[in-house]
């Protein structure tokens, strides 16, 4: 079962499954008709009197606790009974019995059991951006079954960005006419900055089928929560009303990804069109929740405005961080009025929160802990475990993705409540949710890909009852589930299957150690290069690496090859496998490996940022090495990173110094930005010959970014890899 119940206990006998089902006749009829639906294919249903009924239900007049969604299922030789106290109970009591009948249908019994359940967090969400790519109306009722398959309870629609307008508003109809399409899209790694030249639209939601979607979605116990970004990430609905902007324009949806400068300007004008917009998105959605974004909101435009400086000036105003908080809160005033409230990204708590507004806290957990000890209710989002378009397996073996390195078992290792927060403060995290961006996801399938089976993951957070150190546990029921995906036709990642490589610190360096979900006897490896055969070496222990070479592995089961290959190549040095020790941290979206990712003897691949480099977000990195013992060296390399359109910049400057006391340092060489930029941030620095057991490395930040570039006054990233010596 997925999610794992609260609270299972098994007794003996059994029930029969039998060939037609006998239903009660107080069943609810919506529910019920889902159940029967999901089912038909291995059950067939009858209506019964009560006397004679197998699946029975029996409403509670008061819940065993105050959870709304709490059910009981007890299963006996006779019959299956369903206690809750309201239907939405009843549905997530349906869920489990299907997983039930599914897993042993074959065997023709269901073990005799009691269950009693309910969810630990009251959100329980799955995002779906549709703007860098459009998926149709039953592409999105899909989505939201499997929400309900795993027992999510909310679905958090991306409707409007840079590159695309995705919901009709009547009032202003040249939004889809001109917003929500746009003349090409980037395709390939961000890097190779190269275009498909294609029209891309019009595609766009009609009311009548954001009705549909919302009832669909309601007779399966989900919420759908809208998404209209502000003040930033508008530069669809700028293309299509340019009046709404700091300059004239004229504008056009973005094509390629990342942030712009160009945003919705704090004029009153602005704020009549988004209280006409958000008036009909209220009509459509009935959720007690409206975001409004509030992410990645540069303020280049607001600096050279002569509007928005009379505007910080006229409500004493410290800046424009607070001319963002201004903008939130007279559109949170306006939400409030009727009878919603505001949620968005965590950027919303710039220059001051809204009074009412809670917080979607996607950069890390400290927008969620500032939040809740500010008695502000939180949605817990962080990239480095809630982000579905990261990579999930080894990126050399994977469909190209966002960046970052988010495996199945980190999805299940995270606990929504920080250890920062008192008993008193957690009751302001609402709950999780995951992010599935579509930057780099042109079809459903590849949708299906990126979600399954780390939602299964995150449905397990969610209800409260994942351990991460049952972990195996998890992901032998993960694996019993994809029979149920084989038969939906899902296109799952078997990421699961493929070998996994993690370089560990050994007596002579490092060694290689191997994994996968299989059995550890079916691997083979090579050092050679050569793809691994059934004969190649069997995988017994961690592989040392002696020297600069490749070694390859893959899965093979009965003699037959079962996993890709998966290859790395290791790069030694005198660094390689010594002691490392940061001063500051990296960014946990990019923190893969920690400190010792910087002597681990593996080049950064500057397409795939999660797994081989460290991310530093305004932050300057001081590594000191350890190399065990006085070494003679002449040489140092490292290498950085520039991609300006995700704010990633090459460093300002580089320091080289020696110890042998890992006290008194003494810097041997300096490096600096023009030197950097020249050699394309591959720095390779002759030291001279030196002899010294302590090397430091401090690689400083290119600090805010400047005006003209995306993510203007917001802080660089540093991206850094293998310190190395010769």
């Amino acid at each position: 079962m997925i999610p794992y119940p609260q609270n299972v206990q098994l007794s003996e006998g059994s029930f029969i499954i039998p060939d037609i089902l006998k239903l009660g006749a107080n069943l609810p009829k919506n529910e019920t008709g889902y159940f029967k639906k999901r089912l038909n294919s291995i059950l067939k249903f009858q209506d019964s009197k009560p006397s004679e009924a197998e699946l029975v239900y029996v409403p509670l007049s008061k819940a065993p606790t105050e959870n709304k969604e709490f059910y009981s299922l007890t299963i006996n030789s006779k019959q299956i009974l369903i206690q809750s106290h309201t239907q939405q109970g009843y549905f997530l009591a349906l869920q489990t019995l299907i997983q039930l009948f599914e897993e042993y249908k074959e065997v023709g019994k269901i073990p005799a059991m009691k269950i009693e359940d309910h969810p630990k967090f009251a959100w329980r969400g799955m995002h779906l951006d549709v703007c860098r790519h459009f998926f149709t109306v039953d592409e999105v009722k899909q989505y939201i079954d499997y929400l309900a398959m795993y027992k999510l309870n909310t679905f958090h629609w991306h409707l409007t960005d840079d590159q695309g307008w995705r919901i009709e508003i009547k009032k202003y109809p040249k939004l889809t006419q001109i917003g929500s399409k746009r003349k090409e899209s980037m395709i390939g790694a961000y890097v190779d900055n190269t275009f498909d030249g294609k029209p891309y639209g019009p595609y766009f939601y009609t009311q009548e089928q954001i009705k549909d979607v919302v009832k669909y979605a309601q007779e399966r116990h989900i919420t759908v929560v809208p998404e209209i970004e502000m003040p930033g990430h508008a530069l669809a609905a700028l293309s299509a009303y340019p009046e709404l902007a700091c300059t004239k324009g004229p504008f056009e949806s973005a094509t390629k990804w990342g942030v712009f400068d160009d945003v919705f300007c704090p004029k009153d004008e602005t704020f009549k069109f988004l209280e006409n917009v958000l008036d009909e998105v209220m009509q459509l959605f009935p959720s007690q929740y409206i975001h409004i974004g509030g992410d990645e909101c540069p303020k280049t435009r607001w600096k050279e405005c002569a509007h928005c400086q009379e505007l910080i000036k006229k409500n004493n105003l410290k800046d424009e961080h607070g001319l963002q908080s201004y903008f939130i809160q007279r559109i949170e005033k306006y939400i409030n009025g009727k009878g919603r409230k505001i949620i968005g990204w965590d950027e919303i708590l710039e220059g001051g929160l809204a009074p009412n507004a809670a917080v979607m806290s996607w950069t890390g957990v400290n927008g969620g802990i500032e939040a809740a000890k500010a008695k502000h209710f939180a949605v817990m989002t962080p990239g480095a475990y809630c982000y579905f378009d990261h990579y999930q397996g080894d990126p050399q073996s994977e469909p190209n993705a966002f960046g970052g390195f988010t495996p199945l078992d980190k999805v299940y290792s995270y606990n929504p409540i920080p250890a920062e927060l008192n008993a008193e403060q957690a009751q302001y995290i609402l709950g999780v949710q995951a992010n599935l961006w579509t930057e780099y996801i042109l079809d459903f399938k590849q949708v299906q890909y990126m979600i399954f089976p780390r939602l299964m993951a995150l449905s397990e957070v969610g209800w409260g009852t994942s351990d991460p150190k049952n972990y195996k546990d998890f992901e032998n029921r993960v694996i019993s589930h994809f029979k149920i995906l084989d038969k939906m036709n899902v296109n799952y990642a078997k990421s699961i299957y493929n070998i996994s490589g993690k370089v560990i610190p050994s007596n002579n360096g490092i060694a290689y150690e191997l994994s996968t979900s299989q059995n550890p006897n079916g691997i083979r490896y090579t050092l050679d290069g050569s793809t691994p055969t059934i004969n190649s070496k069997t995988y017994q222990n961690p592989v040392s690496i002696p020297g600069s070479l490749t070694i390859r592995s893959a899965y093979f089961e009965a003699g037959q090859l079962k996993s890709a290959v998966s290859s790395q190549q290791f790069t030694i040095s005198k660094t390689t496998g010594k002691k490392i020790t940061l001063e500051q941290q990296p960014s946990e979206n990019y923190s893969f490996g920690g400190a010792f990712t910087l002597v681990d003897g593996i080049i950064g691949n500057v397409k795939q940022l999660g797994k081989t480099w460290l991310g530093f977000q305004g932050k300057d990195v001081t590594a000191t090495i350890d190399l065990g013992q006085k070494t003679d060296f002449s040489e140092v390399y490292f290498n950085t990173l520039e991609n300006k359109g995700s704010w990633i910049h090459l460093a300002k400057s580089a320091k080289i110094f020696v110890s042998d006391d890992n006290t008194n340092f003494k810097m041997i060489k300096e490096t600096g930005k023009e030197e950097i930029q020249n050699t394309k941030g591959k720095i390779k620095l002759n030291l001279g010959k030196q002899n010294a057991r302590y090397l430091k490395v401090i690689i400083e930040n290119a600090g805010i970014i400047p005006a003209g570039n995306p993510g203007a006054d917001s802080k660089a990233w540093l991206f850094v890899d293998e310190i190395g010596v010769n």
